[in-house]
């Protein structure tokens, strides 16, 4: 059986995921599916594989290269004033980071701290087309993705 990254990229393979930004050289931009901190964003690498360290030369190399393009655009199209990014690969194994927008409106006593540690992911915001497609389509037009 494969994990809920690998699903997800198959659905976006063939248009059935919704929370599609945009395909990037390394793989897919997708909103994440809750928002605990608005703009919260995931790459998911396509071709599938388990961890970063099976990437090899250019492969490696373009998908650190969209991850930091990422941030760069959610710097741009948001109000954080920093990034964040977790590329942890333990409960589901295929590569994939978490792209975390930071705040200065944030709680100082969870501004420093790793945003899975203080957030509830489960219990956030669910991301929607309604809700979030002014920034997605923001995202689309600062990475130039289709």
């Amino acid at each position: 059986m494969t994990d809920v990254i690998a699903q997800r990229v198959a659905a976006a393979r063939c248009g059935s995921n919704p929370s599609v930004i945009g395909r990037m050289k390394s793989g897919w931009l997708v909103i994440g599916e809750t928002q605990p901190l608005p703009g919260y964003c995931q790459l998911l690498a396509d071709p599938v594989v388990p961890t970063i360290n099976d990437l090899q030369g250019e492969a490696r190399a373009q998908y650190l290269a969209d991850m930091a393009a990422v941030g760069d655009a959610l710097l741009a199209v948001t109000d954080a004033v920093r990034i964040n990014y977790e590329t942890w690969c333990n409960l589901a194994p295929s590569l994939h980071t978490h792209i975390v927008p930071r705040y200065a409106s944030e709680d100082p006593e969870k501004a420093t701290r790793p945003a899975g540690t203080v957030y509830d992911y489960d219990m956030a915001r669910r991301s929607s087309a309604e809700q979030d497609g002014t920034f997605m389509q923001a995202m689309r037009r600062a990475l130039n993705l289709a």
